[in-house]
This record gives C-alpha cells, structure tokens and sequence, in this order.
C-alpha cells in the first residue's frame, strides 16, 4: 500500500473526465482502504447485483455489530452493513440528482441506508434537494465528498486520530442541514 503522501499526490493528479475515471476510482479506493480497513473489510469493487443489471463501484463490508466505534454506531444507526461508495470524475458536468437517485438504487435493504457519492466536484443544489427527498421518504444518508475530504481524513489518520470522525461529522451536519 502506498504511503499518505503518494495517495495525496494520485488523488491530486486525476484527470477530470472519461479520461480520467479509472484513475480516480482507483485512487479513491486506496484512500478509503487505507483510511478505513480495518476495521472495515477490504473493499468489494465493481460487484454486479445477480442479474448483472447494478454495477456498484465499492463496498466496504462493516463486521462491526458489537461495538464500539464509529462504524458500530453506523451500523446500529443506518444499518450500514455494506458502506457503499459511488465515484464521479466529471469535466463539464456536475453531479445532480440522477447521480443520487442512481445511488439511492444501489442501497438494498441487506446493505443498510448509508452511501457516499465521491466525486471530483461538489454536487449540485439538486443533488442536495434530491438526497433530502430520498432521507424524508427512505430514511437513506448519501454523503458528498470530494478528494479535499479524503486528504483531510489522511491527515486525520496522520494525526493518530479516527479519520472516520469526518464521516460521523458528515451525517451529523446532514441531519441538521435536512429539511
């Protein structure tokens, strides 16, 4: 596994685009790991549902049902059993609602209602107006978050400290924005 500064330096250097999708999933992905496994299991990547109709971009198993922690309050929470994680590398578009909803799809009720959308932009106010939609009907938390978030969570880590107390953060800020 790389070291923080070189996952910095990937995440830095993603083109935006087409182009540049591989790349940046594949640098999200080792940002997550490094940030979160353990104590959540290595990432599932690119799984299909059974008909082959989903195709997810990550999920990381959450085996913490016991407690305590952050992922163990997630899981009491949310559910979260399976933490997805959704990749955007956009250039000119930004990612909206049909970003959420398509999201939103991919949380089954075996995996818990909990998602973050990681793109290489902010969302869009839809996109915001639609997760808000999508919480009041289904219960379901989508989190945004950029490669500024996954380079402040890397120095969190540095630090000694729980990077997954940005997340919990993210909820909380999610439940007092909701409306």
């Amino acid at each position: 596994m790389s070291t923080p500064d070189a996952i910095r330096a990937r995440l830095r250097a993603c083109t935006a685009g087409h182009s540049g999708w591989k790349e940046f999933e594949d640098a999200c992905t080792e940002a997550l790991t490094y940030l979160f496994v353990p104590p959540l299991a290595n990432p599932i990547t690119q799984p299909r549902s059974y008909s082959g109709i989903d195709r997810r971009d990550a999920i990381f198993p959450n085996r913490n049902h016991d407690g305590p922690g952050n992922w163990w309050h997630l899981y009491k929470e949310l559910g979260a059993r399976m933490i997805l994680f959704e990749f955007k590398n956009y250039d000119t578009q930004g990612v909206g609602k049909d970003e959420v909803n398509q999201t939103s799809n991919y949380l089954s009720s075996p995996m818990g209602k909990l998602a973050v959308l990681c793109s290489n932009k902010q969302p869009e106010h839809q996109a915001h107006i639609k997760r808000n939609t999508i919480y009041s009907a289904e219960k379901k938390v989508i989190l945004f978050i950029t490669p500024t978030e996954l380079i402040e969570m890397l120095a969190i880590k540095e630090r000694g400290e729980d990077p997954s107390n940005l997340i919990l953060d993210l909820v909380e800020l999610f439940y007092v924005q909701h409306e």
